[in-house]
């Protein structure tokens, strides 16, 4: 933090508008690529393009070049075997949410493993099942092919048992899922999850958490409860469950909570005490051990009819081909899965990336796991991401590269080969306890609302939005209620910006909220607008409404009271009911104006510059007039545009613009452009912005510049000259004060040009 300056600085520098500053510094005028540069460089290869590419698509090459056997191979070595065995349980225990043999979800520990040990640019995260994407693949999964009825009408299923259709379904995809990640890596969009906020992603994740504990209300209890998809289904279960809750088996519930008391206690130590202890204590693995070898002793599945996991393969099945109609009718499914995997991948990668000092890259990412996905699918995996608590296994028993990932796939192969046997009397009922326990981070993201809704509420709407769209009408449709949730408020950010009004912090440079300071300046006469924002299409007419009510008149009103009130002293002074005498214009009747009866003109020739040719006289528009002709006053001479944060204008704000710009120069008030970007001057000149009335020497460097020079063209008034009283009344705080009557010059020889103009 920095301390408080007792310092001063000093700078003499020219008064600079845009103009003058080009003219005395000469600028660099760069040719910028168009698409076909852009192409032709993309297509370009050369001997260091090709390397490059090469290290970019097996960053293994890049991490391998460095890697320290003596420093980091026992560190990975011990990480693998610890996440190997909590990927163990977690596959397992996920596969239940997908709604097939539990036995694949191990294939999801292996195989994408083994791709993203050469693809994956992060060298911490676990890949595997993510209980959100089971989730999602598990609401398809009954959906084609439901606990109650018949499937859906694909011609692959024939001849297939339910279970095997399930895998089917999962595998195609989870096959697919990987395609359009992969097709999204290789177009480069891996900017695409920059849309899914932190927010957004918090909500749908804590509903999704909602939505797995609730699945697993089935097998905690022991019940027979069918699997429900679309909108509602959360209720639809919960209903299930209750009526069927008299027929709980107490040994299932019993052992669920002996487990799920265990596993947090264990967390919890190891949490509070993980500085001291050299590995997190492997809770879920001693209770897996515990309660197989506790249902295998008592013969659970026999004697109290406890639901077990049953015959696991002692081999990995052969691959098989997707099924084209199963992708047909899960297209709109797969692509939400295929983002909503690669962002929360992508954010814990991101998190050990900066932990640890090194470069992750998006669209690599997307590559590796549409490949992993896609290879997974093909051998019926589960769909796969990564898991905070199973990355965070990883790294904090000191991974430190993807080795340990591919030792953790060895633990799984050996478990798959050799003992999974001894996981077969292991009731579901404990994975269904993991499964829960390891919920606690997702659900107590639930205590983020209270401080959202203090310190920003637009995203506390995103989140609640997001999260009740997700419990009740599903995750896919969920995610893209707060996707549009989310869009809806930066577009509202965006459309309604914070506008202000600045003043002069005085004695410096510095311009500030007038509403924010105590020791303010604000000048007399001018208004300086501040717009915190693009402008484009669908803020440009709130930004103008916005400008209105800050200088406290419609400059377009104005402008055609004027111009009605000067073809209505025309048209008197032509009648002889306006007479000029040395007391000024006298009226030789009484006359009732009324100017929106009387002008019988074109409307849109009110919005020109008024025209005072052939007038006698000049007119103090805030004086009062002659015939009771009423024009509202404007008490301003300069209106200050503060365009610093603008970062750009769209065709329709440009005309919008330049529309307002007019209004208020043909009302004598000059408008300064500052702060503004070149780029945006050089668009403005590419679609002639610029014309007799409007030109470049409005635009300047600073405020302060602008404020100078508009003190050098209107010298404030000075306390003591007010009181002194050597500056004409009408001219006193930099406004026409309120006269009797019209000021008058004959102008029998002169003309409207030589008139003097009246200086605020």
């Amino acid at each position: 933090m920095l301390r408080p300056s007792s310092q001063k600085y000093e700078l003499t520098r020219p008064l600079y508008s845009e103009d003058a500053f080009e003219k005395e510094h000469a600028k660099i005028y760069r040719k910028h690529k168009n698409l076909l540069d852009h192409v032709k460089e993309y297509l370009t290869c050369n001997s260091k393009r090709a390397k490059k590419v090469a290290l970019s698509l097996l960053p293994i090459i890049g991490w391998m070049k460095i890697y320290s056997v003596k420093e980091w191979l026992v560190n990975d070595i011990v990480s693998g075997i610890s996440t190997g065995l909590v990927a163990v349980l977690q596959g397992l225990a996920y596969s239940l949410l997908a709604s097939i043999s539990p036995w694949y979800g191990l294939y999801a520990a292996f195989f994408p493993v083994i791709i993203y040990f050469f693809l994956g640019t992060s060298r911490h995260i676990s890949v595997g099942a993510f209980p959100v994407l089971s989730l999602m693949v598990g609401t398809v999964v009954t959906r084609l092919v439901p606990d109650e009825g018949p499937a859906a009408n694909i011609t692959g299923f024939e001849g297939l048992t339910k279970d095997e259709q399930r895998v089917l379904v999962s595998a195609s995809l989870t096959f697919l899922m990987g395609l359009f990640q992969l097709g999204m890596g290789l177009l480069q969009v891996g900017f695409i999850v920059r849309y899914l906020s932190d927010t957004l992603i918090s909500g749908f994740t804590t509903a999704s958490a909602v939505h797995i504990m609730v699945s697993q209300f089935k097998f905690i209890f022991g019940l027979n409860v069918p699997g429900y998809s679309g909108p509602f289904a959360i209720i639809y279960t919960l209903e299930k469950v209750f009526v069927q809750i008299t027929s709980t088996n107490i040994h299932d519930l019993v052992t669920a909570l002996v487990v799920m008391v265990s596993v947090l206690a264990a967390k919890e130590i190891n949490e509070r005490f993980k500085s001291k202890l050299p590995v997190p204590i492997p809770i879920e693995v001693i209770m897996t051990i515990i309660a197989c070898g506790v249902s295998y002793a008592f013969n659970f599945k026999e004697n109290h009819g406890v639901d077990v996991v049953g015959k696991i393969p002692s081999s990995f099945e052969p691959p098989m081909a997707p099924s084209l109609q199963v992708f047909q009718m899960t297209v709109m499914d797969a692509l939400p899965m295929a983002v909503v995997g690669f962002a929360v991948a992508y954010s814990v990668a991101k998190v050990y990336s900066v932990k640890h000092d090194y470069h992750i890259d998006g669209n690599q990412e997307l590559i590796a796991f549409g490949t992993s996905n896609i290879f997974g699918g093909a051998f019926k995996s589960l769909a796969v991401s990564t898991a905070l608590s199973r990355s965070a296994v990883q790294e904090s028993t000191g991974g430190k590269t993807q080795i340990a990932g591919l030792l953790s796939a060895m633990i799984v192969l050996v478990v798959t080969l050799i003992i999974g046997f001894l996981l077969e009397p292991l009731p579901k009922s404990v994975l269904g306890a993991v499964v829960i326990v390891n919920l606690k981070g997702m659900l107590m993201q639930v205590v983020e609302v209270p401080y959202l809704w203090k310190k920003d509420r637009p995203d506390c709407i995103v989140w609640v939005s997001t999260c009740l769209a997700s419990i009740l009408l599903g995750l896919d449709l969920g995610l893209a209620v707060g996707l549009g949730v989310e869009l809806l408020t930066v577009v509202f950010r965006a459309q309604f910006p914070r506008c202000c009004v600045l003043a002069n912090i005085a004695g410096t440079d510095i311009y500030r909220d007038r509403k924010d300071y105590i020791n303010i300046y604000e000048p007399e006469g001018v208004k300086i607008f501040r717009i915190p924002s693009p402008i484009f299409f669908a803020n440009i007419d709130f930004l103008r409404d916005k400008l209105n009510d800050t200088v406290g008149f419609n400059p377009l009103r104005v402008l055609r009271k004027r111009n009605k009130a000067v073809k209505k002293i025309k048209k008197l002074l032509k009648k002889g009911e306006l007479i000029l005498t040395s007391k000024g214009l006298e009226a030789t009747c009484s006359i009732m104006s009324n100017e929106e009866s009387d002008y019988e003109g074109n409307v849109d020739d009110l919005d020109q510059p008024t025209d005072y040719s052939g007038l006698p006289i000049q007119v103090n528009w805030n004086s009062e007039l002659p015939a009771n002709i009423q024009v509202p006053q404007v008490n301003i001479h300069s209106l200050v545009l503060d365009f610093s944060t603008v970062s750009f204008l769209d065709i329709c704000a440009l005309k919008g613009l330049k529309t307002a710009l007019k209004e208020f120069i043909r009302i004598d008030v000059e408008v300064y452009i500052v702060g503004c970007d070149p780029y945006i001057i050089e668009k403005l000149r590419k679609c002639k912005f610029f014309d007799d009335e409007i030109k470049t020497s409005i635009f300047f460097l600073t405020i302060h510049d602008a404020m100078l020079w508009i003190h050098e063209l209107h010298p404030p008034i000075t306390v003591s000259e007010k009181v002194q009283g050597s500056i004409p009344y009408e001219h006193i705080n930099g406004s026409n004060r309120k006269s009797n009557r019209l000021r008058i010059q004959d102008v029998e020889d002169s003309t409207v040009e030589d008139l003097p103009e009246t200086r605020f």
